[in-house]
């Protein structure tokens, strides 16, 4: 059956139902420039989403020489064919006009167009002389969640070994770094327990902070589907704003913002009061039991409610629905990561899961999800805060097992302190210690927290900043090197999505102009700064993207993260292959701890871990007497207040987050038609309550301020949480008046010109739901509603006079359920 749905309106598509433990049927979603018809293509090329971290499989159709559409890959595990709107239509950004193409170098204050030779010489000539004169500190990298594996791999082994610096992280910093902080926590070790298959067996659902059906909307579809047919899993949403996951729930609970650890006590308790809880597991598998009950044993509804603002009675459902369940899955994401506690919070849905014995069998596990692509990439890979291949910064043998790997001496790799976080790394280079920053694939003025001042600390004369990106972003205007980069569908690599499935993406297309592969940009700085293994040897011995795998490969073999039976051969047979995939398990893995606790061991651990409150690391002496025989790790965690909280000048909570239409700072979704005009605008919710008393109507310009800056933008009422300020953070400055920021004549409107600097103390990611906030009203509704969607979390509490989110002719995705054909059936051609 052939259908055509307007995936703007209708964001999810049409359903295929199907029963518990069932297979989720395919439906393939094809969607083709105008004038273009399947048989028409050239050849299709297989690829995957770089728009969020589902992983979506696809194919790109390319007809003479450029990319003209999308279809998903119906043979693939992940998406069984169905793509979601920052699929079918984010392709289009590729072939913007205003793509960098040649090389950028700041003379004389204003950014000029160069050559290669001359940009890359004047980077490479930066780094020799700060090395003399300064050492390798003097030097940070910050990079990205969407380059591709052997991408991140080449920089980490450039900055780690060549440099020698410890100055290395990822925006994923300001995305699920609690994700991995909290599985180390309990796991010992970084990597999913869980798969999106658990899904198709789960009986119970909860969803802590995820608003799934907007940032994975494919495996939104799944649930959807999974609600349609027989026997249909309860839902439990913690999120205090009316999600479509929220109003699809059996029960939802929406705590007030900084109160998850408040919240998940009280769960605890009422599972611990109630004895749900799988005693033979616990004993065999965890230690922590006592601790974890003791801290709990006050922590009633009851006690919860007058912290949470949830009713004590809503909270008992939720306990007795998590409690029954015969096979619970539980995903976490931003309102977790991104708010205060958050690793406690996120360890204390660990612990329900360990409580229960809900991990290692279909239909009972945890994900603590990722946002965006490439995350798990950056985790593994050592481009964010940990060593290659999940070593153990503190572990002396894993750090000469990695210097054997990289035929480099121990003491080259930097293992003195943990590696430099994201946000301490702009902090020394407020401080004037790193003199250079080199940015590759994201947007810090516009996505870090205090805007004002990154703005201000990218934009000092002694710290020399490079940055390499598809566009002149706000970042990138403040730069004194601009390297024109390729991307997706421009480039071959590999991609590792949240439950650990790695997909293979072909290049599809020529780069425009000048433009270069990260891994081009990456191994020509290396051979420029000459770095050489302890026998005189490249250090960086590959020189494409299949022998860059091989070289992560050996990274990575006897690892968690284990590589070594996946090749690119393999993985354009099979579209798609969960890690570790090795001799012992050449097929993949579809979950973890299936026969206990793994990677916990006291030798083979990621980490030790830290005090949930404080941040502090825990010595291997003290881990080795805690958990001599490498169980999971129950760790309890008392709440506290947060940090800042509202006030008579600032009388509302402040909370920023995501929509369904737009990734990141709309670098790429920005710049396709049908997505931009989904969400053109900033836009601010407030519930009616609220609204009510402020003297404000739906479409009134408002001002939203807070200790730090300002945003502007026309209202939309809600039925969130009343006290609560929403703001989505995609919106910057590069398609304003100013292209870079506020000034005269281009009013505020990003969400970070208002958050606060201020991070988790052990995952060391940013609050960006922590903040208080006042909102003043500056002019009156026409009738004009806000510019948000009506489709999402930001429909109105009341339609009238609201104009449903429009599509058009040109948003129309085919779909599928016949796998027959050569224009539906996926491969590469």
């Amino acid at each position: 059956m052939d259908t055509s749905v307007d995936r703007i309106t209708q964001p999810w598509g049409s359903r295929t139902p199907y029963a518990r433990g069932g297979t989720w049927p395919s439906r393939v979603d094809t969607h083709l420039a105008q004038g273009v018809e399947p048989e028409a293509v050239d050849r299709w090329v297989q690829a995957a989403s770089i728009l969020h971290s589902d992983g979506d499989a696809m194919d790109i159709a390319v007809k003479d020489g450029r990319m003209v559409g999308v279809r998903g890959r119906v043979v693939d595990r992940v998406n069984r064919g169905r793509l979601g709107p920052k699929d079918v239509f984010g392709w289009q950004a590729n072939a913007s006009p205003d793509r960098l193409t040649r090389p950028l170098v700041r003379r004389d204050g204003r950014l000029t167009e160069s050559d290669w030779d001359t940009a890359m010489e004047l980077v490479a000539a930066r780094s020799r002389d700060l090395l003399q004169e300064r050492g390798p500190g003097s030097i940070g990298f910050y990079t990205s969640g969407q380059l591709f594996l052997e991408e991140y791999y080449t920089l980490a082994v450039a900055a780690r070994a060549g440099i020698g610096t410890n100055h290395l992280d990822g925006n994923t910093r300001l995305c699920t770094s609690t994700a991995a902080e909290a599985l180390k926590e309990s796991f010992g070790c970084d990597g999913q327990p869980g798969s999106y298959d658990d899904i198709d067996h789960a009986d119970v659902i909860a969803l802590f902070g995820h608003n799934l059906a907007e940032t994975q909307p494919v495996q939104w579809m799944r649930i959807l589907d999974r609600l349609e047919g027989s026997d249909p899993p309860r839902l439990v949403c913690v999120d205090p704003r009316p999600t479509r996951v929220a109003r699809a729930a059996t029960v939802h609970l929406a705590p007030r913002i900084g109160t998850n650890v408040a919240l998940l006590n009280a769960l605890l308790h009422e599972i611990i009061r109630t004895g749900r809880i799988d005693h033979d597991y616990v004993e065999a598998h965890t230690v922590g039991f006592e601790e974890v009950a003791e801290r709990v044993r006050d922590c009633t509804p009851e006690w919860a409610e007058r912290i949470c603002d949830v009713p004590a009675a809503r909270i008992a459902e939720a306990a007795e629905v998590l409690g029954t369940a015969d096979r619970l899955l539980s995903t976490v994401l931003q309102g977790v990561y991104q708010s205060h506690q958050a690793t406690a919070a996120a360890v204390q849905i660990n612990n329900l899961h360990l409580l229960r014995g809900m991990l290692g069998r279909p239909g009972a596990g945890v994900l603590q999800m990722n946002g965006q692509p490439t995350a798990q990439n950056t985790r593994e890979c050592g481009a964010n805060g940990d060593l290659p291949g999940f070593r153990n910064w503190q572990n002396d043998q894993h750090v000469a097992d990695l210097a054997k790997v990289w035929n480099v001496e121990p003491m080259t790799i930097p293992h003195y302190a943990p590696p430099t976080h994201a946000m301490q790394m702009f902090r020394y280079a407020e401080q004037g210690s790193i003199r250079m920053l080199w940015i590759s694939g994201t947007n810090p003025a516009v996505s870090l927290p205090e805007l004002s001042r990154i703005r201000s600390i990218l934009s000092q004369d002694r710290l020399f900043v490079v940055v390499q990106d598809l566009f002149l972003t706000e970042t990138a205007q403040l730069a004194d090197v601009v390297l024109p980069a390729a991307t997706w569908g421009e480039k071959t690599g590999t991609f590792t999505n949240a439950d650990r499935t790695v997909h293979l993406s072909v290049k599809a297309v020529e780069p425009p102009g000048e433009a270069r592969p990260d891994l081009d940009i990456f191994l020509d700085y290396a051979q420029r700064m000459g770095f050489r293994d302890k026998n005189g040897g490249p250090l960086v011995s590959w020189h494409d993207p299949e022998s860059a795998f091989e070289a992560w490969k050996r990274c990575s073999a006897g690892r968690p993260c284990d590589y070594t039976g996946l090749t690119y051969d393999k993985l354009r047979d099979a579209s798609g292959i969960q890690w570790p995939c090795n001799e012992q398990a050449p097929d993949g893995t579809d979950r973890l701890y299936t026969d206990g606790i793994a990677w916990a061991k006291p030798d083979v651990c990621e980490t030790y871990g830290k005090d949930l409150v404080t941040g502090a690391a825990v010595s291997t002496v003290e881990y080795r007497s805690l958990n001599p025989d490498g169980k999971a790790m129950l760790k309890a965690a008392e709440y506290l207040p947060p940090h800042e909280v509202p006030g008579d000048d600032y009388p509302f909570q402040l909370t920023t987050g995501r929509t369904l239409y737009h990734f990141h700072t709309r670098t790429k979704t920005g710049r396709a038609p049908q997505l931009n005009a989904a969400a053109p605008d900033v836009w601010v919710e407030m519930s009616s309550s609220d609204a009510a008393a402020q003297g404000l109507d739906e479409g009134d310009l408002v001002e939203v301020t807070s200790p730090r800056g300002a945003l502007r933008g026309r209202l939309r009422i809600t039925d969130i949480r009343p006290g609560l300020i929403f703001v989505p953070f995609h919106y910057g400055y590069w398609d304003t008046a100013s292209g870079s920021g506020p000034d005269e004549a281009t009013p505020p409107r990003a969400a970070n010109e208002m958050t606060v600097t201020d991070w988790d103390a052990v995952s060391k990611q940013p609050l960006f739901k922590s903040a208080a906030a006042a909102v003043t009203l500056l002019e009156k509704s026409s009738g004009q509603p806000a510019p948000a969607p009506t489709t999402t979390a930001s429909a109105p509490a009341r339609a009238g006079g609201v104009r449903p989110t429009e599509g058009g002719a040109t948003a129309q995705v085919r779909e599928s359920t016949d796998p027959s054909g050569d224009d539906i059936a996926g491969g590469t051609r």
